[in-house]
């Protein structure tokens, strides 16, 4: 009999004292999710950028410039070459704008959205006018059109703006305060 515990006590310890093993996961990600997102997003910047570029075809007489942030814009009024100032880091930036659909329909007007006063990286605003900001110079007017990336992107302005919607801004920059 006390063979048979000792051997029974053996045999419980060695099995007893076995190492864990390690536990195979219950689900596998293999980032296809993410992968899904960036074949979605690439044919969407592509057909935005297609009705762009076919609005700018249509608009023919004028001068689109190629921004190298990913948006296009052209001048209503430039001023003269002697103005060089442009915004930088924490300047001041007092100006109007409205924002319109790429049909020409406005949805938000200059009265609407009134006098902003923005001062430059330190303050939050989209993107494509952030950048676009850094452009203009005091006295000058442009139109700018921005992918939905660059504009409200997915979740709009959860008012007037939907999801992934491409618009078209005029700004008009009124003064550059600089700072130190």
């Amino acid at each position: 009999m006390i063979r048979l515990i000792t051997v029974f006590s053996i045999v419980l310890c060695v099995l007893g004292c076995k190492s864990p093993e390690a536990r195979k996961p219950v689900s596998v990600k293999t980032g296809s999710f993410i992968s899904a997102s960036v074949e979605r997003n690439k044919k969407r910047y592509a057909l935005e950028k297609a009705q762009i570029e076919t609005l700018m075809q249509e608009k023919d007489s004028v001068n689109f410039i190629t921004s190298a942030n990913g948006f296009w814009y052209y001048y209503n009024i430039k001023t003269d070459t002697l103005n060089t100032i442009t915004a930088k880091f924490g300047d001041v930036v007092n100006y109007n704008y409205n924002v319109k659909h790429l049909n020409g329909s406005v949805i938000y007007s200059k009265t609407e959205l009134k006098t902003q006063n923005y001062v430059m990286d330190k303050q939050l605003l989209f993107t494509g006018l952030r950048e676009g900001l850094k452009i203009l110079k005091s006295g000058e007017t442009a139109t700018f059109i921005f992918p939905s990336q660059k504009a409200y992107g997915y979740y709009g302005d959860e008012n007037k703006i939907g999801t992934n919607t491409p618009i078209m801004c005029e700004v008009t920059v009124n003064k550059i305060t600089q700072t130190q």
